[in-house]
């Protein structure tokens, strides 16, 4: 998708990620990553573990999403319907948190 957005400051990932020629690249472009070190290496760098919590917000959201039955089917044949939905289902998870709290 072509679409006019900056480029990230900061990339969160799971152990996974960890790779010495990952994060190399990941700074060559000018993106923080935020990984934390696999327990087996030996020199591990250094991870924000504060900034890494937000990792599980975002796993949530997509949980969330997930659950709508059309976003995680994909049933729609453009990405134009497919975004509009996937942002309707944002505003729902969005106006709970707005609505109706007392």
């Amino acid at each position: 998708m072509a679409m006019p957005v900056p480029p990230p400051k900061a990339l969160l990932a799971d152990k996974g990620y960890d790779g010495d020629s990952f994060r190399e690249s990941l700074l060559l472009h000018g993106i923080l990553p935020v990984i934390p070190p696999k327990s087996n290496r030996k020199n591990p760098p250094s991870c924000d573990f504060k900034r890494y919590k937000d990792r599980n917000r975002v796993e949530r959201m997509f949980g969330f999403l997930k659950h709508q039955r059309r976003i995680a089917t994909g049933y729609d044949k453009t990405a134009l319907s497919f975004a509009s939905f996937l942002n309707i289902a944002a505003a729902r998870l969005w106006l709970k948190s707005y609505v109706n709290r007392t």
